[in-house]
């Protein structure tokens, strides 16, 4: 009994026990496809938050443009331009942008919040127009 209490002690992991689940025969060689698999998931998940995080930058890039061009038109005009195409028809900006996902940007004016200004917006990744992920 002596013995046994002695290698009891040397046990830190559950698994590294003498009836684990991954000391079984077979397991002890899909513990490192396991852990493969496992750091693949984590860098694919990591992945795909960066791409939904710079697309969010790229946009707001975009809708800066596109803000400057807004108000240089209104204040030439005194208005809000009746829509995007507007803007590229009168030379203030070359092309409309369009968000990181290619979905155009909503022009709302006057806007919801300030009935003297515009808003101007984003659909977002999920592309719901005024959905909880829009970039304003």
């Amino acid at each position: 009994m002596g013995k046994k209490r002695a290698k009891d002690r040397n046990i830190i992991l559950p698994w590294e026990q003498r009836n684990a689940f991954f000391r079984r025969p077979g397991m002890s060689r899909a513990r490192p496809v396991l852990m493969t698999i496992a750091v693949i998931v984590v860098f694919l998940l990591i992945a795909q938050r960066e791409r939904t995080a710079s697309g969010v930058r790229a946009t707001r890039a975009s809708l800066l443009i596109v803000r400057r061009a807004v108000d240089t038109y209104r204040a030439e005009h005194g208005a809000c331009p009746p829509d995007l195409m507007e803007l590229e028809r009168k030379n203030y900006i070359k092309q409309v942008p369009t968000d990181a996902w290619g979905r155009p940007f909503l022009l709302t004016c006057p806007g919801r919040f300030d009935p003297a200004g515009y808003e101007l917006s984003s659909a977002g990744p999920d592309g719901i127009p005024g959905g909880l992920d829009r970039i304003e």
